[in-house]
């Protein structure tokens, strides 16, 4: 029997077997079935079996054969890429080894049109040469829906993208999407640090917003519904395909003149290379702007909130959605709310640079905050400490803080007192209670301090409710343990004067521990009975009254050199009204 396949006229191959008719299918005969062909570049592979044995009709004769046309389909189509569309033949062979609901539409249709005898007039083809012809009777546009499915698109969405799409060629179409996939997908994302930007940027967005925005969070949601979630953002293999399908317009895109000039542009303003994915993917709709627009809207949000060149592209990075009108717009809103309040414009500015979230946030939302400032008698000026130093707390809920006030509370706190932490310290009000603040005073009590004294020390040291206590207060401690001071006496040091929790080992402790011992000839004992003596200036107070006594011969308490003022000093050992230096440090 000869057998002949024609593949478009590219290449012919013949398979010559016997006679069918002349085989004795019995116990002792073999049996040939071709079970694959494959063609590519030129070459062919051909994979068959040899059976002993009687002839059975296989119960899956039927799907073999249908897999097989699938494959003979997936090599036709990359044939068909490479040679009259122009791909590459690593990405026709990409293409057509990705797109498995194309082709299988392609084989039932080319299958629909045998079983109807539609092929009156081209009886001469091949399997090959009528994919191909069903290929461009389809009207994909030129092999585009089989390259949007190939970047994860549902069959659907490719049809549908391939006709919006249908003015670009297939390989300048496909030089965008390298493009596209290389500029938004800058820089890595291994702790998925972009799906975290985003997930805090939906959370404090409480404004109406513009159609950029809307699809932004539509581009969000898509994502966040997948395995993953928007940890995934920036992921091209797991949010390309979202990308494309709600932001169409960038597949029109010229590269040349459209894409490259605004990136240009970001970077011009501070935003680095590594970022860019990181804006674009937190706001893909700043790409459909020109770049002379874009600029026009970098001004105007660099004018309203003072920033100067160098700060913009920071603020870009924490806060593409900055550039909406509709966020900018909600700026005279919130400028007006807090200089109702007193806080100067100066203070709100650099709020915002800080923590630009606060854009996104409704005056309503922000007043409720304010309601729960004035109850502790955080007002006017006042207001001006807190929110420059902590401006996210305008976007926190009030029972998030009330926690925070009841645990204050609990010490015996009046709201008075209170208030004066939130101006003194007011990142303590955005702190897990479990988490953070009840972990730092149990830290103390290992070291002997009893909660009885808590008060007295959050009163006077609030800070230190801030700090890793692991990292950062425990080498403090051990270094006085180390210089002979016990734990018992530590304890006693902190409840007298608990800064010293908050003293530098190498800026503070050691070097006015090495004065004390030996230039001063006192002993480390003297710090215990007055661990105040840390909070004075080495250069500034402690030297110069050290010599200007021991050029007096004058003996005294760590106390009584340090803690009066300059004027009481003179008068109790100088004799005057004034302090004059009259001893330099010597070596």
């Amino acid at each position: 029997m000869l057998m002949e396949l024609s593949f478009n006229t590219y290449e012919t191959i013949t398979f010559i077997s016997p006679p069918l008719q002349s085989l004795n299918f019995n116990s002792n005969s073999l049996f040939f079935s071709p079970r694959r062909l494959t063609l590519y570049g030129g070459r062919v592979s051909v994979s068959a079996s040899l059976n002993h044995g009687e002839s059975k009709p296989s119960s899956d004769s039927p799907q073999t054969n249908h897999d097989d046309q699938l494959s003979l389909a997936q090599v036709s189509i990359s044939v068909f890429l490479r040679q009259e569309i122009g791909l590459s033949e690593t990405d026709s062979v990409y293409v057509s080894e990705n797109c498995p609901k194309y082709t299988r539409m392609i084989v039932e249709g080319v299958r629909d049109l045998e079983e109807w005898d539609s092929w009156k007039g081209n009886e001469g083809l091949g399997f090959s040469e009528k994919v191909v012809y069903m290929v461009k009777e389809k009207g994909d546009g030129g092999g585009k829906v089989a390259f949007l499915e190939s970047l994860g698109l549902s069959l659907s969405s490719a049809m549908y993208l391939a006709h919006y799409v249908s003015s670009e060629t297939l390989p300048k179409l496909l030089d965008k999407v390298k493009y596209l996939k290389e500029i938004f997908f800058s820089g890595s994302d291994e702790n998925g640090l972009v799906g975290t930007y985003a997930r805090r940027m939906m959370l404090y967005l409480s404004i109406p917003i513009d159609e950029d925005v809307q699809q932004t969070l539509s581009f969000f949601e898509k994502i966040e519904a997948r395995r993953g979630g928007l940890d995934m953002l920036g992921s091209v293999d797991a949010s390309f395909r979202f990308l494309i399908e709600s932001f169409p317009r960038l597949l029109l895109l010229s590269e040349e003149n459209d894409m490259k000039p605004l990136i240009e542009f970001l970077e011009s303003i501070g935003v680095p290379k590594d970022s860019l994915g990181k804006v674009l993917l937190l706001y893909p709709p700043v790409m459909l702007s020109k770049a002379e627009e874009m600029k026009r809207r970098v001004a105007t949000a660099l004018e309203k909130v003072c920033l100067v060149n160098k700060d913009s592209g920071k603020v870009l990075m924490k806060y593409p959605w900055l550039l909406s009108p509709s966020i900018q717009e909600n700026y005279s809103r919130i400028l007006s709310l807090l200089e109702s309040e007193s806080v100067l414009k100066t203070d709100i500015d650099h709020s915002i640079r800080r923590w630009p979230l606060l854009l996104g946030c409704s005056t309503s939302n922000m007043k409720l905050m304010i309601k729960e400032f004035d109850k502790l008698e955080v007002r006017n000026k006042r207001m001006g400490k807190v929110i420059p130093k902590r401006p996210q707390l305008l976007l926190y809920k009030p029972q998030e803080f009330l926690k925070v006030v009841a645990f204050l509370e609990d010490f015996g706190f009046q709201k008075e007192i209170i208030g004066q932490i939130l101006c003194r310290c007011p990142e303590i009000f955005g702190c897990s209670i479990d988490k953070t603040l009840q972990k730092k005073l149990s830290f103390l009590t290992r070291f002997g301090v009893s909660t009885t004294h808590f008060p007295r020390i959050v009163k006077k040291y609030p800070e230190f409710l801030l700090y890793d206590a692991e990292k950062t207060v425990l080498p403090r401690l051990k270094y006085l343990m180390e210089i002979g001071i016990s734990e018992r006496e530590i304890a006693f040091m902190i409840r007298k004067f608990s800064p010293l929790l908050g003293y530098s080992v190498d800026k503070v402790l050691r070097p006015k521990l090495e004065f004390l011992v030996k230039s001063m000839e006192k002993p480390v004992r003297e710090v215990i009975d007055y661990p105040r003596y840390f909070s004075y200036s080495l250069e500034k107070r402690i030297k110069p009254r050290f010599w200007v006594l021991k050029g007096r011969n004058i003996e005294c308490t760590l106390q009584e050199m340090l803690g009066k003022n300059d004027e009481e000093f003179a008068a109790d050992f100088l004799g005057l009204g004034e302090l004059h230096q009259t001893h330099s440090e010597t070596s």
